[in-house]
Formats: C-alpha cells, structure tokens, sequence
C-alpha cells in the first residue's frame, strides 16, 4: 500500500514538474527528439548530454539568467522583447526545448531550432534607455550569453550532478557547447574552461547591474510565477543558483554571500532538492536514440555509463559535425 503511494505521488510531481517545463505537448515532443532515428550533433556519450539531462539544470538555468542579466545590452532586448514577465513558463519551455532538441534531437531537428531562433534573433533590434543600439544577432552579444549559460550549467553540474564528471570531460562539454553556439552565430565559442573563463574575464568591463537587471533578479529570487505551495522548494533552489554565481556577479547584483551559511544550509538543500527531482521525474523507457532522463532533456544514464567505462579519459571531438 505505501509502495503504491509512493509511486503515484512520484508520478503526479513529476508529471506536474515535466508539463511546467516542457509544456503540456512535452511528452509528444520528447518522443520526437529521443525515438526518431537519424545521425545526432553529439553521440550518447558526449559530455553535453550528461550535463543537460541532470536536475542540477534546475539550479543552472536561474544562475545563468542572473548572470546573463549583467549585459546591459543582452539585458535590453530581454526587457524588451522576451516577454519573461508575461510568459515566464512559455519562455522556460521553449528554452527547454530549444537544449533538448540541440542536445538529443536528429542533426536535421537541431539545425532547423537553431535557423529558427536566428530567424528572431536577426528581428530584434532597439536601444537601451542611454540611446545605445543592441540587435540580437550581433555574434559577440551572442558570445556573452553563451560564455555565461554554459559556466553557470558546468559550475551548477559539478556541485548538484548526480554523477559529476572529471575536468577533462568538463572541458569536453564547453566543446560541445561550441558546436551550437557557432550554430547559432557565436564567432570562435570558447573550448575548454581556460578559454571560458579567459571570454568571461574579457566580458567583465561592460558587465554592470542595470535597473533592468536589478528587476529580473527581483523577479525570480522575490517575486517568481509559482503556487504558494511550492515556494519554499523554489527558494532552495534559486539560493543556490545564487550561490552559484561567480562572486563578483553577485557583489554587482547585491547579493549577499554568506560562505558558512552555504556551506551548511544552502548547498545541502540543493542536493535534496536535485535527488528529489531526479527522483519524481523517473527516465521513461529508452529507444536506441534516447539518453535519458525525465527531464526535458536527457542524459542521468549517459553520465552513469561513461562513468563505468572510465570516467577519466578524454572524450573525442563530437561524434556528428554534419
């Protein structure tokens, strides 16, 4: 009897967890990107789908928006045209989407959500309050927000990951990430965590916390689009998208850093709350194409496999370039 408990109330949040981020079309479009047969971007054991398919992404992503804000260009064309007040769960979704269909789609799928978001990006253009123009096409605007999600996904994984990878295969992901940036318009991406953290460094004297900023860290830390109910699960995991932050990011976005405190509290809840998610979000059953987990994307079991077949080596350029 408690076993059957057990097993609706995973079943129920995770299939509640699952439509909020991929949408209530998210299974029909998970079976597309996981069980249609063709060559992919990246193999099964590319680094990429580790990182993407963990519920460290959870942690991830609100890390990376924080960061991603400090532009205050990229910032501009968010306020102005993203509509992440207005829709907040669409913007998630078709983000969602966006990695899953990039990291585990077919060559062919990837490519046409990639021409799809530069068909947008080529649209939106306008001018900060201080009169500069921004256009979200421009490749080193683009290169900002790449350099700043793929550090936050990578940092979010090594302390969150049910199974975090060596550093080799660290910098093995931000190679694999450069494959879609590139796609997407991003002029020499970097390919390891030196070049990641040396594009980062070179992006730090435009970085400032605009107003705009400021209200999209109000907005997800104080003000988030979640029931009551859920809050408090939310809270733990966006104090850890915070801790994640490199602490200059925070100190611009004043936001406090309370090392002992996060050591103690903070990063322990995190934990909890990505094995909770792993947990209720369960892989459903594999194909040949599928990497595997119940979230959005995929990957829990790519990462464990690499794992037994010795998680140290160095992987291979991507194994699908065309």
């Amino acid at each position: 009897m408690e076993a059957t408990v057990l097993t609706e109330l995973r079943e129920h949040v995770g299939k509640s967890l699952f439509e909020r981020v991929a949408g209530s079309d998210g299974s029909a479009t998970r079976v597309r990107i996981h069980d249609t047969p063709g060559p992919r971007w990246f193999g099964p054991d590319r680094p990429i789908r580790a990182v993407h398919g963990d519920a460290s992404m959870f942690i991830g992503g609100i890390s990376a928006l924080l960061l991603q804000s400090l532009h205050p260009l990229a910032m501009a064309a968010v306020a102005a045209h993203s509509g992440y007040r207005g829709d907040p769960w669409g913007r998630l979704q078709r983000t969602s989407t966006f990695l899953a269909v990039t990291t585990y789609g077919t060559a062919d799928d990837a490519q046409q959500a990639v021409d799809h978001v530069r068909g947008i990006h080529e649209r939106i253009r306008g001018r900060t309050a201080e009169g500069l123009a921004y256009h979200a096409a421009d490749p080193h605007l683009l290169g900002w927000v790449h350099a700043a999600e793929t550090d936050s996904f990578l940092r979010a994984h090594r302390r969150y990951g049910a199974h975090p990878l060596d550093d080799a295969d660290y910098d093995a992901y931000v190679a694999d990430t450069a494959r879609v940036a590139e796609a997407l318009g991003v002029i020499d991406p970097p390919r390891d965590r030196h070049d990641l953290s040396e594009r980062l460094s070179a992006y730090r004297p435009e970085l400032r916390a605009t107003p705009e900023a400021r209200a999209v860290a109000r907005f997800l830390l104080l003000q988030p689009p979640i029931p009551l109910l859920a809050r408090p699960l939310y809270a733990g995991l966006a104090a850890n998208g915070v801790a994640c932050l490199p602490a200059w990011a925070r100190e611009a976005l004043r936001l406090p850093g309370l090392p002992v405190v996060e050591d103690l509290a903070v990063r322990p809840v995190g934990r909890v709350l990505t094995g909770a998610i792993r947990w209720a979000m369960a892989p459903p059953p594999t194909s040949p194409y599928r990497g595997t987990d119940g979230t959005a994307c995929a990957g829990r079991h790519a990462g464990r496999r690499h794992r037994a077949r010795g998680g140290r080596r160095r992987l291979g350029p991507p194994a699908a370039r065309s």
